[in-house]
């Protein structure tokens, strides 16, 4: 499974143009929001979190497509699914090296984003936090979603629409704890709901991407 995880990581160095297209795709949607909305600050920082998040889930989706489908077509994952390794761990190493690859340079250029909307600098931990979870629980759903589109024609259409509307509790709670740390509030109770909703999808998701991974190689 670290071997599975190392390899994925060193394809996307080697791709490294999918990580910079989301990492430019989140700035830019950041960017754009001052320009439709005005420049009046108090209104950036009180859209500041919504915008954020949303950016970065619809950034996070954009290599999802690319995560599984590669092999599938080359027939590495055929050969994955003999190796030994049970389904749910393949998809399980997918989903942490999707994280490591993509989320984790979402996370860098998230402070970035948070100043082009004025939200406050007090409120960049609970953002961070927030994210890192938030973005957990999308890179397991987005596995599993993608295993379940494999093979599917216009998989890369169904994708987004299957793995959007289960990653809108994650955006609810992220975005209530960037606002709630914006405005003084305890951001605790809200990242808790996060950690729980990751939690429940880590032994979920894999196991539901397993199953798509059998019946796709089938």
């Amino acid at each position: 499974m670290l071997a599975l995880i190392r390899r994925d990581l060193a394809l996307a160095r080697r791709n490294a143009g999918d990580t910079l297209a989301a990492v430019a795709f989140f700035l830019l949607a950041c960017g754009l929001f001052p320009f439709g909305v005005g420049p009046d600050p108090a209104v950036l920082a009180r859209i500041a979190p919504g915008v954020v998040w949303v950016a970065a889930l619809l950034a996070a989706l954009l290599p999802l497509d690319r995560l599984l489908g590669a092999d599938y077509e080359d027939g590495t994952l055929d050969q994955l699914l003999v190796s030994g390794l049970h389904p749910a761990a393949v998809a399980a190493a997918k989903a942490v090296a999707h994280w490591l690859a993509t989320a984790l340079p979402l996370l860098i250029a998230a402070p970035f984003g948070a100043v082009l909307l004025n939200l406050p600098l007090g409120a960049m931990p609970a953002l961070l936090a927030a994210l890192a979870l938030g973005m957990g629980v999308l890179s397991l759903l987005g596995m599993a979603g993608a295993a379940l589109t494999l093979g599917a024609r216009r998989g890369g259409v169904l994708l987004p629409l299957l793995v959007l509307p289960l990653a809108i509790p994650a955006l609810i709670f992220g975005a209530a704890a960037v606002e709630a740390a914006a405005l003084g509030l305890p951001a605790r109770p809200h990242l808790a709901m996060l950690a729980a909703m990751l939690a429940a999808s880590l032994p979920l998701a894999p196991l539901a991407a397993g199953a798509g991974l059998r019946a796709a190689a089938e």
